[in-house]
């Protein structure tokens, strides 16, 4: 027996009600349960991908690598920058800062020496031999140095830091009847008084200073490279220098090559003759 169709629902006033239109299936619906959740976005959490638009994600969705190796090698560099920055301005101040330094203390150390000179009375008679701290006198070298370098006993650190030339520790002073008047003096920093001690020539002229007395020598020799450990060179008869019998000799000594301590160099010179210091204190012919 057939069954007729259901009849239409009317609405209260009697027409018809409209039939709802059949909703369009989903293009999972029906899909296994397993299927659908695997097409679901992931919701960030690790090792599931990243939602739409998230940190670390291209907006579409997809994982854009991190740049943690790049940061590092970027921190890396700016240290070194730094570093090498650090670096050139500590060589910097070691070059040319402490020579300003050294010069300064140099230029007040001479300056009291001279006042010291002018308020004590000429007596002709040798001086004793200085103490540490004392000043000696002033070194003349007018190829090597523009200006007239204060001399101190001793060669520790200490003493060339100062802007000086300093002399070794058993060696004879200028107004001693024979030894070897044996300086050394930085060749860079502190001052750098034998800078340009390789400029020297012989024949040249190298005076010594003091209070009462000029001593004018002429350079003999020079002794290019030698070990530092070579302590012949200062001897009262210098091992190198040419001479063979004890008199009155100079010696300048410092490092080389420049900017290294790996080796020294050396000068050598003799006495040519003294002249006493006027009250003016005229420098002698030599120097005019």
């Amino acid at each position: 027996m057939s069954h007729p169709p259901p009849s239409r629902a009317r609405r209260a006033d009697g027409r018809p009600a409209r039939r709802a239109a059949p909703r369009r299936p989903q293009p999972d619906q029906g899909a296994p349960a397993s299927r659908r959740r695997a097409r679901q976005p992931a919701t960030g959490g690790p090792g599931r991908g990243a939602r739409r638009g998230a940190p670390g994600s291209d907006h579409d969705g997809r994982l854009r690598p991190t740049r943690r190796g790049g940061s590092a090698a970027g921190r890396i560099g700016a240290v070194l920058c730094v570093m090498g920055l650090l670096l050139g301005l500590y060589t910097a101040y070691s070059l040319w800062g402490t020579d300003y330094v050294a010069n300064q203390a140099a230029q007040s150390a001479s300056s009291d020496l001279r006042k010291d000179w002018q308020q004590q009375r000429a007596t002709g008679n040798a001086p004793p031999r200085p103490l540490p701290g004392d000043a000696i006198g002033f070194l003349y070298a007018p190829r090597m140095s523009k200006s007239p370098i204060l001399v101190r006993p001793g060669t520790a650190d200490e003493v060339l830091d100062q802007g000086v030339a300093g002399a070794y520790e058993h060696a004879a002073m200028p107004w001693e009847k024979t030894g070897n008047f044996a300086l050394a003096a930085h060749r860079d920093g502190h001052g750098a008084k034998f800078h340009h001690m390789d400029r020297l020539r012989r024949g040249d002229t190298l005076v010594v200073e003091t209070r009462d007395t000029w001593y004018v020598y002429k350079l003999d020799r020079t002794l290019p490279k030698t070990s530092i450990d070579n302590t012949g060179i200062i001897e009262p008869v210098p091992k190198g220098s040419g001479y063979s019998k004890p008199g009155r000799y100079i010696t300048l000594t410092t490092c080389t090559p420049k900017y290294t301590s790996d080796y020294r160099m050396a000068v050598w010179g003799h006495l040519v003759r003294t002249a006493p210091v006027d009250a003016a204190r005229t420098l002698p012919a030599e120097l005019r």
